[in-house]
């Protein structure tokens, strides 16, 4: 018989203790769990048998995230699904009123006029009037849009001097809520500047300087009878009987300047006999021949409690006239300045007749060496210290101007 078909028993790797097939059949029927390692570690274990009882090969799984084909094979990966975590944000639609009230607080104006045309409900937050309590929009030209929606929303405090405004007509119907305002040398149809004016009823602070007013505005200001501090200086187009109820109106006056304004010798006899006897800064300067002695002596009388007063550009007075001035006793600054009827020898004995004084300027009448005797003469006084007057004026010339009008600065503020 051929060496290839010897009996099974007959070969030589199977003759010790029977067969090592049927030995590692009966090792598996014994091990139903693992156990394969002892058979199959066997030095005389068929190369097909171990490959028979051997599991199968698994790939490796990737542990880099996003490298899969980083190498030269490419290996299609399937990502694990991971959960949703829960997001700890809280989107803007679900915030309160209040918190976004408070964030836009923050907010420039120009970047809240953009933010109100986000949506219906932006628009209403950021027009809200708790945002436009003070407004600044000096240096802004054809401002009738934006003044008319300022006007809107409510607006306490708004500062807009020296600027362009067109044709306005405001539309509102309830009473504005201004308290303190400065329109201070700006450029404004009479009729406009009418059309807000008469719906004001709480203002305390108000410069008109410069404009050209009406009788109706006039009218209108007597409105206020809360009125403290009024700035009308170098103002026309009022006459006297407006001016006179519209004073006898505003009782808690505390400042007026109606220096330079187009009067006649019946506004200053108006303004000397109704103004409120509780004011304590008046300035009358530039009436020239209009204001007289007796005016001074009315004033006087009715209204002692003046600290600064100022006369200048007076040519009727003269020096007769600081014995009526003596009855002042608490005055601080006088200014006489460009009174030319008064000579320099009845300026000497001043701190002696105004006991308060601490202020005097007299430009005009005294200059070069009289005026450095003149200072040596009233040590403690100072002469000729306050070039311009800041009675009622929002921006004080000796005090920095910035963006203020009466020590108050404006929140919103128009950038360039």
């Amino acid at each position: 018989m051929p060496e290839h078909s010897m009996p099974l028993q007959n070969l030589p790797c199977l003759s010790l203790q029977g067969s090592m097939l049927s030995q590692a059949k009966r090792t598996h029927k014994r091990r139903s769990k693992g156990g394969l390692s002892e058979g199959l570690d066997m030095e005389c274990t068929p190369t097909e048998l171990i490959h028979q009882w051997s599991p199968l090969h698994k790939h490796q799984r990737l542990t880099s995230k996003g490298k899969e084909n980083d190498g030269n094979q490419f290996v299609l990966a399937r990502r694990s699904r991971r959960k949703r975590e829960s997001t700890s944000y809280i989107a803007w639609d679900h915030l309160p009123d209040e918190l976004l009230l408070r964030i836009l607080f923050y907010i420039p104006l120009q970047d809240l006029l953009r933010m109100s045309t986000v949506c219906q409900r932006w628009r209403r937050l950021a027009l809200d009037e708790s945002l436009w309590h003070s407004v600044d929009l000096e240096g802004l030209n054809h401002m009738g849009p934006a003044l008319q929606q300022v006007l809107k929303t409510r607006v306490r405090m708004l500062r807009c001097p020296r600027s362009f405004v067109e044709e306005l007509h405001f539309t509102g119907t309830g009473p504005l809520q201004i308290v303190v305002m400065d329109l201070s040398s700006s450029i404004i149809p009479t009729s406009s500047l009418e059309s807000f004016i008469c719906h004001c009823r709480q203002l305390e602070y108000l410069s008109l300087e410069g404009l050209q007013l009406s009788d109706a505005i006039i009218c209108s200001l007597s409105k206020n009878p809360n009125l403290l501090q009024l700035n009308l200086s170098g103002c026309s187009g009022f006459s006297a009987p407006p001016l006179a109820d519209m004073l006898e109106s505003c009782t808690s006056m505390e400042q007026l300047n109606v220096a330079w304004c187009d009067f006649s010798n019946e506004h200053v006899k108006s303004v000397v006999e109704s103004v409120s006897s509780r004011v304590t800064h008046l300035n009358l300067s530039g009436y020239r021949e209009n204001l007289t002695l007796d005016d001074v002596k009315v004033l006087v009388t009715r209204c002692p409690l003046i600290q600064t007063l100022d006369l200048s550009d007076s040519t009727l007075l003269m020096a007769d006239s600081f014995p009526v001035l003596k009855q002042l006793k608490g005055l601080l600054h006088l200014s006489l300045s460009r009174c030319y009827h008064i000579h320099l020898a009845a300026l000497t004995d001043l701190d002696k007749t105004f006991p308060m004084l601490s202020l005097l300027d007299v430009f005009g009448i005294v200059s070069g060496s009289h005026l450095s005797s003149l200072k040596k003469e009233m040590p403690r006084v100072g002469i000729n210290s306050r070039p311009f007057s800041s009675i009622a004026r929002p921006t004080p010339a000796s005090g920095p101007i910035g963006h203020f009008m009466w020590n108050r600065k404006c929140r919103l503020r128009f950038k360039l």
